[in-house]
């Protein structure tokens, strides 16, 4: 059958959109109604919002994934390579291209991505917060890879946010660690990703996992990348003023502990991946051994 190349075909399995509407419906009207200004409960502080992944989304790449935060946040991550790498310009990028490989992040912002007005295209502020991202996914993503396997090339991940409800760099974290890890390159090991803010008052407790509104409110904001079989930290990224060095310490205690409990959701999503490329498989030699 001949295959239109001009379309970007989406997945190969999708779920019907009833499956979140549930979910994600009391999330958004949660959203909503602290907007308008309603009266809600305390958020519990320890609570994490459901997250859900799926590794091998897309075929046209070496490696995919995708990354849903309950609440809204949607980000979808595609991976390739190794390839092979340009001819460095220096002496020294030379040097060290003959000694490892060479990580490329790519971030790109749906233009609906944002409540409200959308944001113009390729416009000054925008594609410096999305180069701002890319150079802290990048950040996050290296230690996780071996790359002295893999000289004279260069791995390329590309991240699209569909939706932003909150913890954007966070979930791109999660998202391109997945899709490495789908496109078979060697690694240390997965990078999670975690995001806390907290508001003014340097009483309130930090939050988990914030969404939109959350952290528009904020007064300081955490962003840290775990690599939990190693208990190593691959990044970690902090704004905001007001906070004592055992308020920062405090924070991290708590991010790092929310890896460790995402950690599982992660390795999950890849076994089952393979789970379904070797039923496809299985089904491709039955149909070959028949006909």
């Amino acid at each position: 059958m001949p295959v239109d190349h001009r379309r970007l075909c989406g997945p190969e399995e999708s779920h019907a959109p009833a499956l979140w509407a549930a979910v994600c419906g009391a999330a958004v009207a949660a959203e909503d109604g602290e907007e308008e200004g309603g009266d809600e409960s305390p958020r519990d502080p320890w609570a994490l919002r459901p997250l859900f992944a799926r590794a091998a989304v897309l075929s046209q790449a070496d490696g995919s994934a995708y990354v849903e935060l309950s609440g809204g946040t949607k980000v979808l991550c595609a991976a390739w390579g190794p390839r092979e790498a340009p001819e460095p310009p220096t002496a020294a990028a030379a040097a060290a291209a003959l000694r490892m490989g060479r990580l490329q992040c790519d971030f790109r912002r749906a233009p609906f991505a944002s409540r409200g007005a959308r944001r113009r295209p390729g416009s000054t502020a925008e594609r410096d917060a999305e180069r701002d991202l890319a150079a802290a996914l990048r950040t996050a993503l290296e230690p996780t890879l071996q790359l002295e396997r893999y000289p004279r090339t260069r791995l390329l991940v590309s991240v699209l946010l569909l939706q932003d409800e909150g913890s954007v760099l966070a979930a791109a974290i999660s998202a391109g660690a997945l899709a490495l890890a789908d496109s078979g390159v060697q690694m240390y090991d997965l990078a999670v990703g975690c995001a806390l803010c907290r508001g003014p008052d340097p009483s309130a407790a930090w939050v988990l996992q914030p969404g939109e509104a959350e952290e528009r409110r904020a007064a300081v904001r955490l962003t840290v990348a775990l690599l939990p079989a190693l208990n190593q930290v691959s990044a970690v990224q902090g704004a905001g003023s007001g906070s004592t060095p055992e308020d920062w310490a405090e924070a991290l205690c708590f991010g790092l502990d929310a890896c460790y409990r995402l950690y599982p959701v992660l390795r999950q999503s890849l076994l089952q991946a393979t789970c379904r490329r070797r039923r496809r498989r299985r089904g491709r030699a039955t149909a070959a051994s028949t006909a």
